[in-house]
């Protein structure tokens, strides 16, 4: 059982495998956000996490944001010694921020990574800031399934 501040949300095991895969494989992570980029990316991510912020202002929602955006800035500290460290960081943070404001958000991490990315064209905010996530997870399902 976890005891994290986030455990009572739904989208927990979520955020879990986002702070523990950022950590342990940031040049993924940073690979992930750098693919993600287009030529809206900044305007479209700025009001995607202003979004997230204000879905994720509520008592119950309040402490769990805080926890896991601090644990996501540990846990990209903590890998520091990589190159794209800022962008892992930038990319579990926005994961996080998705999963903690819009309980159906981890859906979109099943999703197709395209589909994810027509989502984020049409200025779905969780798809903006959860592509790279979906980027990682597929690159992560694809590993597993060769390497067996």
């Amino acid at each position: 059982m976890t005891t994290t501040a986030w455990a009572h949300l739904p989208n927990a095991k979520h955020i879990d495998w986002v702070l523990a895969s950022a950590q342990h494989n940031p040049q993924a992570w940073d690979a992930a956000w750098d693919a993600a980029l287009d030529a809206a990316w900044d305007a479209a991510l700025d009001a995607a996490r202003g979004a997230a912020l204000d879905a994720a202002r509520d008592a119950a929602r309040d402490a769990a944001w805080d926890a896991a955006l601090d644990a996501g800035w540990a846990a990209a500290r903590a890998a520091a010694w990589s190159a794209g460290w800022a962008a892992a960081r930038a990319a579990a943070w926005s994961a996080c921020g998705a999963l903690i404001a819009w309980d159906d958000s981890a859906d979109m991490l099943d999703m197709p990574v395209d589909a994810v990315r027509l989502l984020k064209g049409v200025g779905n905010h969780a798809a903006v800031l959860l592509l790279p996530a979906c980027i990682v997870r597929h690159q992560e399902l694809l590993t597993l399934k060769e390497s067996t």
